[in-house]
Order: C-alpha cells, then sequence, then structure tokens
C-alpha cells in the first residue's frame, strides 16, 4: 500500500466501486449475530469466507442464500486480484472469519490493504470479539490492555517473546490452544512470576469458564481439572513497585563505587557496604583495589 492521503466518507457521496465489509460472526452463540451483520450479509454480492463450510452452517442458521468465496492463508494472495476486480465493477463483498473479528487471524488485512489502495471503501461493522469480551468479564484491570493474540509455539521463541513484554505495565491478552495452555502458563510463570491471570475457555458457549487466581493457582487446577474447548488467557501487567523489588541490586563493589562517586572516601564506602550486606571488609578491599 502506498503511503499517501486519502479521506473515505463510507456512506455519502457518488460510488463507482462496490464496498468492502469487515462483518464479525458469533464467536459461539449464534444469538450475538447483530441485525445489521445479518442484513449486510444478505444484500451484499458476495461473501469472502475463511472456511466456507463453516460459515455455509451460519448462513444456513439465518436461512441467507449469498454465494460464497473461499479466502483463507493459502490461497489469499491468488484471490485478492480477483476480488479486488469484483469490488471494482460496483459489486460489494462480505469478509468474515470463522469466528469473531475478521482481519485479525485471517489475511483480511491483505485485502484490506488492497481495497484502500485502489480508493474502495472498507466499512468495518461491530459485534463480537473474544478478547475485548473475555477483558471486560476478567476482573484484570481493562485499560491499558494489549491484545497479542497466538504466541510462538516453540518454548524458547515464546519465552523471549514473554521476555520482551515482561516490563509493560498493561494487561496482556492472548489466544491459545487447549492443548499447549500448561505449558504457556508455566513459561509465564517462569518469566513474570506469578502474576494474577485469568483463563477463559469456551466464550458464549454452554461450557463457559473463567479460571480466576494466581498464575501457579491455575496451573494446578488444570491438573485435577483438565480443560477443552478454545481459550484465551488474560495475565495482568508488571505492577510498578514489584519490578522495583525485582531488579537486579547492585554488586557490592558497584554499590562501593556509587557511594566514592558521592564523594564518600573509599575506605568509609567499603566499610559501610561490608557491614549492610555481611561481607568480609578486606576482601572487599582487594577487590575495590584489584589486588
Amino acid at each position: 500500500m502506498e503511503n499517501k492521503f486519502s479521506i473515505q466518507r463510507s456512506f455519502k457521496g457518488l460510488k463507482t466501486a462496490g464496498s468492502l465489509y469487515l462483518v464479525p460472526t458469533p464467536i459461539g452463540n449464534m444469538q450475538d449475530m447483530t441485525l445489521r451483520s445479518l442484513e449486510t450479509l444478505k444484500t451484499v454480492d458476495l461473501i469472502c469466507s475463511e472456511d466456507t463450510r463453516n460459515t455455509l452452517r451460519l448462513l444456513n442458521h439465518f436461512e441467507i442464500k449469498v454465494p460464497q468465496e473461499s479466502f483463507h492463508e493459502h490461497n489469499s494472495q491468488e484471490k485478492i486480484p480477483k476480488l479486488i476486480d469484483f469490488l471494482k465493477k460496483g459489486q460489494s463483498i462480505a469478509q468474515v472469519s470463522d469466528a469473531g473479528m475478521p482481519s485479525i487471524s485471517d489475511p483480511g488485512h491483505d485485502l484490506v490493504l488492497a481495497a484502500i489502495d485502489e480508493g474502495i471503501d472498507v466499512i468495518a461493522l461491530p459485534g463480537a470479539s473474544a478478547g475485548i469480551t473475555a477483558l471486560i468479564a476478567s476482573g484484570l484491570v481493562p485499560q491499558p490492555h494489549i491484545f497479542y493474540g497466538f504466541l510462538p509455539r516453540k518454548k524458547g521463541e515464546q519465552q523471549k517473546f514473554l521476555k520482551s513484554k515482561l516490563s509493560y505495565p498493561e494487561t496482556q491478552i492472548f489466544y491459545e490452544s487447549p492443548f499447549r495452555v500448561g505449558d504457556t502458563l508455566a513459561n509465564m510463570q517462569e518469566i513474570y512470576g506469578d502474576r494474577e491471570v485469568v483463563l477463559v475457555r469456551e466464550l458464549t458457549k454452554i461450557y463457559e469458564e473463567y479460571r480466576r487466581g494466581k498464575i501457579s493457582e491455575v496451573l494446578k487446577s488444570l491438573t485435577y481439572q483438565p480443560i477443552k474447548g478454545e481459550c484465551l488467557i488474560i495475565v495482568s501487567g508488571a505492577d510498578e513497585v514489584a519490578q522495583e523489588v525485582q531488579e537486579p541490586e547492585l554488586t557490592a563493589l558497584e554499590a562501593v563505587k556509587v557511594l566514592v562517586e558521592q564523594n564518600v572516601k573509599p575506605n568509609v564506602a567499603i566499610k559501610q557496604i561490608a557491614k549492610e550486606r555481611g561481607l568480609n571488609r578486606q576482601e572487599l578491599y582487594a577487590e575495590f583495589h584489584d589486588l
């Protein structure tokens, strides 16, 4: 997409192309489909679906007969030019994912960029979103928050990612497979410490469940009550006071040098630090003077 200024007036002015509608679908409960989303799906010319079989169940439930086009990560690049041509001819498209908001965990973002680049209106409809829905009932601070989606699968890559977010104060939202939840929580505990966490599963469905507590408590619960179904992990952000406690302490030698820089005489500084830390003064003296 070129970096160029543009203004989109979604519902005003003369339209020479169709519109790309981003339509949210239920994350479990069919009754969460909005009236506007239903009306949009009924009136567009084509529905781009991440999985046409999954979307067909939704369309059949609401008696919608609009044709579908398969659109997923494995065919998106070859499909996008065709879809853009379709839109430029004045026909409209609704893009949907398997559940929730499109363009987050599917290739819809690339289609959005292509449409914007061609001056085609992109219209997002509000609706079901697993991350925000779980967050506001989690009990953890809802604002500020960061949504990350799925974590890296490999342990080393996941730990590296978590280390890079260790000091973030925002509440963090992740999607996770029920088969990897235990390993992910163990990694979080190792990197983050025993923070407050909420494990949410089967959101909006009959088996909806929230497990709230310390990471260690939620981990322990998995040993006697395993989980099934789609999961979210919501973990509290870094606490500033806790960070100060956890910050690496200066070595004794570094502490002496800090006092010396504050115009404390070296021997006085060595004596003070040795006493505070229960160290041998002669050994610290020798280390300071590199003897």
